[in-house]
């Protein structure tokens, strides 16, 4: 399971296919797997070996292709890190990470030098910059100047070997490093090119985050099959329909904010995206208003992911959307599911408890934290904080997470139902429903929401409306905030704490 024997697999016996697009670089695999190479024996010129760190801080751009494949390649373990993280958060994760060498892009100068003094193991030539010169830093083009196009030595890589640490996006919590092997990551190589009915002549387009997670779940697949990827550089609706117009994609990969904002977006025509086997959701709750949508407009294309980095996942395949459009589907193949109580008991069908499972895509811990790795993975089964139920068939439907629960007069309210009924009204673009301080009943609902149009609505009128719609007394929002848009870390995901902050804030400051 050595990832890095795909790329060269591909230069050999479909050297011409094209690979990579991005910007105005249009690269065959033959072409590509040359400039991997010169990275992955510039970075072993530069000292770097099997299992050494290799930090990234980079937007999407070539260059981090560049990195996933040479760290394949080397043995190298790749750690990319959030372009969000502010100065201390990011000297905190490369020094949690073991990092020996950072590449950023120009733009994080800035930052880096303020911490690299803190930072003794980065060597003072191991600071690299992909797109800017500066004094005291070497550029992308320096480091790899020279280097040849010869396939590296073989690096004696075993399925046990860590491919990535991946730092969980900190929106419960402090960041966590997930270790993942060369073995999970052909895992999602094999297991999503099937799920998502893949093939060599596919043609897949990217704009979300190249460090979160779930861009691995079209990445790999790629480089299994040798089809077509395109990278854009980051999200823009119109410039993805366009693209899907122009290029025939098959397969995109968005989070929930990304496919409402291309269905909102006055360029979307579902003929448009005729070319389209796949349109996936991932990395958070997609509200049923936006998939019977979805399937209304784009029938027999839809997909959605539920999963945890740690490495559990379930999947609603496109054959399953409508009938069971609630759901975010079943495990995948040699997983298991569990749903237990609070004893740690299984429950009955319908019941809702915690969602366990266990399978052969997770990870093999927290970097350097067996004590949190012991708390999440307990007798082999992944727990995931997560709340939900299973319906008859198996399939899993989500609740909410254990942490965003409101307990409103005793009873548990869960924000999700309540976002449910909110995204139907027609001003409504997207909602996020959390809890706060409440004198009588410990903790009230408030939701937040993004407007189709500034001004649709007022608070005080969709407060009327969900409340008149929601299925229980204690469901009823106490408030409405309207936000320009939501604050979300780089993986697109709403932060409801951030939410909370400000909600107080803006209370606080009425008073």
């Amino acid at each position: 399971m050595n990832l890095g024997t795909l790329l060269p697999r591909h230069a050999r016996y479909r050297p011409d296919h094209l690979a990579v697009v991005f910007e105005d670089w249009r690269l065959s695999f033959r072409q590509f797997n040359a400039r991997v190479n010169r990275l992955a024996n510039a970075l072993l010129g530069a000292g770097l070996a099997k299992g050494d760190k290799l930090a990234t801080v980079l937007p999407n751009c070539l260059e981090l292709l560049d990195v996933y494949w040479a760290a394949a390649k080397t043995g190298i373990v790749v750690v990319p890190m959030s372009p969000l993280l502010q100065t201390a958060g990011l000297a905190a994760l490369l020094r949690n990470s073991d990092a020996v060498m950072v590449i950023a892009a120009g733009a994080f100068a800035d930052t880096l030098e303020r911490i690299r003094g803190d930072l003794p193991a980065i060597g003072a030539d191991r600071w690299v910059l992909t797109d800017a010169r500066r004094p005291g830093f070497r550029t992308y083009a320096e480091l790899t100047a020279g280097a040849p196009e010869a396939e590296p030595p073989d690096a004696g890589l075993t399925d046990a070997d860590p491919y990535n640490i991946i730092y969980s996006s900190g929106t419960t919590g402090e960041p966590k490093g997930i270790v993942h092997t060369h073995y999970v990551r052909a895992g999602y190589c094999a297991h999503f090119a099937s799920a998502w009915r893949m093939t060599p002549e596919s043609v897949v387009l990217h704009a979300g985050a190249l460090v979160f997670n779930g861009a691995f779940l079209d990445l790999m697949p790629w480089m299994f099959l040798g089809c077509t990827y395109i990278l854009h550089p980051a999200f823009d609706a119109g410039r993805m329909l366009a693209e899907v117009a122009r290029s025939r994609v098959t397969h995109m990969v968005l989070v929930p904010s990304q496919i409402v904002a291309l269905l909102a977006h006055p360029a979307f025509a579902p003929e448009r995206l005729a070319s389209l086997e796949m349109l996936q959701s991932v990395g958070a709750p997609l509200h049923l208003e936006h998939k019977r949508k979805l399937n209304e407009l784009l029938p027999g294309r839809f997909y959605e992911l539920y999963g945890l980095t740690e490495g559990f996942m379930t999947v609603l395949d496109r054959a399953d959307a409508v009938r069971k459009a609630g759901s975010v589907g079943v495990p995948l193949p040699f997983y298991e599911m569990r749903i237990l109580d609070e004893a740690g008991r299984d429950v009955p069908p319908g019941t809702v408890g915690e969602i366990c499972g266990r399978g052969p895509l997770m990870m093999t811990g927290y970097y350097k934290r067996p004590d949190l790795t012991a708390k999440a993975i307990v007798d082999g089964w992944l727990h995931s904080g997560d709340l939900g139920r299973v319906d008859e068939d198996g399939f899993l439907f989500l609740v909410d997470r254990k942490k965003d629960m409101i307990i409103s007069g005793g009873v548990n309210v869960y924000p999700r139902d309540i976002e449910e009924v909110a995204v139907q009204h027609p001003a409504v673009r997207e909602a996020a429903v959390f809890g706060v301080p409440d004198p009588r009943w410990g903790e009230t609902p408030v939701a937040a929401v993004v407007l189709a149009a500034p001004g649709a609505a007022a608070p005080a009128e969709l407060a009327e409306w969900i409340n008149a719609r929601v299925g229980a007394k204690y469901q009823r929002v106490s408030d409405v905030l309207v936000c320009d848009d939501f604050p979300r870390n780089v993986a697109g995901k709403t932060l409801k704490r951030v939410l909370q902050e400000q909600y107080a804030a803006r209370r606080g400051a009425a008073r």
